[in-house]
């Protein structure tokens, strides 16, 4: 069946407002697979020929395969599954002027400010409910326009276009309702057909209701909230699932907690990833020797969106590697290794490209401009694994409404099936077959 990637990624990110509800629908689309969950809580029993996935807070997920006989090695796609938002405080509801109700929220990630203003926004995320044994989770999206944050007038600020210093404690306060208007866990408990006294906790988010669009003179471009990096963690799921059985596992891994460091036990820096290859091996009958035999003929794809060159500020980017939207998958190099790839990560990723039919372009930062970091380079401290960085170039990059070329989806789409689909088998020092 033929695929249009743009139009389900697009469904995927407007339905799954949360990274809660992203691996939710993950989740779903396994077990529809025909994928068995495992608990973290319970004893694994891996066969050859199975297939798998385990979760973590709820908010990270990782899916794999068996081979029918003994495997080479891993086949590893990491993306995250959060995104740059605002999240919402305990007892967040204020009132002022005695007029009107406003939310208190925080910045989670490093998020542009400028383009939350004058949006229809809602709340998505979490709640945690009392049951008669205990806690229960509930996931809540209110699926309506429900919040907005209102600029203020140019008539009372005549210097706004001139330079504006946002305070996030005044300025990004989204208005709730009138000064009159039910608590705000009143309705996210209807949200969620749930009473507001039975909830205990909850780790709520303000999104972006704007719907994505495909636009431009040829409809070249795409607009959507949360392309990074849900993009990533798409394009990983639908590649693991369209891959061809082969003599490595492939992992299918959507990690959270990117955007505020992967510091968590459900990020990047954590050990679930390592935790999960272990047990794998255990569960295979390898010794812990055998297992660490397996790590150099394995594989990592850290894909996280990279940045295209911009229209009005090509400034900005380094002089020759320069990706723009619509040039195939990007391959991201950083001389202090803020991203993992090296020469020999970068050859594998150019010969799975080429298997694949994938167009390929560089990214470096402009010298005098540092980057950011990623998935790869704190997850190779956990599992020492031959990695690249990979991504789909994009524009406006953690604003709440992000811009990249229709159709780059598929190629990206296409390298995940060619990865999971290969082996990468040490031949020698450093010579490898990518079979």
């Amino acid at each position: 069946m033929e695929h249009n990637y743009d139009k389900e990624l697009l469904d995927f990110i407007q339905y799954n407002p949360s990274p809660y509800h992203v691996i939710e629908a993950q989740k779903k689309r396994l077990l529809e697979a025909g994928y068995e969950q495992l608990l973290e809580s319970a004893s694994w029993t891996i066969r050859a020929g199975g297939k798998y996935f385990v979760t973590r807070n709820g908010s990270a997920i990782i899916a794999f395969r068996v081979p029918e006989k003994t495997f080479k090695g891993f086949m590893i796609m990491a993306s995250h599954s959060d995104s740059p938002m605002l999240k919402i405080k305990e007892n967040p509801e204020i009132t002022v002027e005695g007029a009107y109700q406003k939310l208190n929220v925080e910045v989670y990630g490093g998020a542009l400010l400028a383009p939350w203003f004058d949006r229809p926004l809602s709340v998505a995320g979490r709640v945690l409910v009392k049951t008669e044994r205990g806690v229960s989770t509930r996931l809540v999206n209110v699926d309506r326009d429900l919040l907005l944050i209102p600029s203020l007038a140019i008539h009372m600020d005549r210097n706004a276009n001139s330079g504006h210093e946002y305070k996030v404690q005044r300025d990004l306060l989204p208005l709730y309702g009138m000064a009159d208007a039910e608590p705000l866990l009143e309705t996210v408990a209807k949200a969620c057909g749930v009473d507001a006294g039975d909830i205990l906790s909850h780790d709520l988010f303000v999104y972006n209701r704007q719907a994505p669009s495909v636009w431009g003179a040829k409809g070249e471009f795409l607009s959507s909230p949360r392309l990074d990096d849900i993009q990533c963690a798409f394009s990983s799921l639908a590649g693991f699932l369209e891959s061809e059985p082969g003599e490595s596992v492939p992992v299918h891994v959507v990690l959270d907690n990117e955007e505020i460091g992967s510091s968590t036990k459900q990020g990047a820096a954590s050990a679930f990833l390592e935790d999960t290859l272990r047990r794998i091996a255990e569960g295979l009958g390898l010794t812990p020797g055998e297992y660490l035999q397996k790590l150099p003929q394995s594989f990592m794809l850290s894909a996280d969106n990279a940045h295209g060159v911009h229209p009005n500020y090509g400034d900005r980017c380094d002089p020759v590697n320069r990706p723009k939207l619509g040039g195939g998958v990007v391959l991201k190099f950083s001389g202090n290794q803020k991203y993992t790839t090296d020469a020999v990560s970068a050859a594998v990723v150019r010969v799975l490209a080429k298997k694949a039919g994938v167009r390929l372009q560089t990214f470096t930062n402009h010298s005098d401009i540092p980057g950011g970091t990623t998935l790869g380079n704190i997850s190779t401290q956990h599992v020492a694994v031959k990695t690249a960085d990979v991504g789909m170039a994009q524009l406006a990059m953690h604003s709440p409404y992000e811009t990249c070329a229709a159709r780059d989806t598929e190629e990206l789409v296409g390298l995940a099936r060619t990865l999971f689909s290969s082996s990468l088998l040490e031949q020698g020092d450093e010579d490898y077959i990518v079979q």
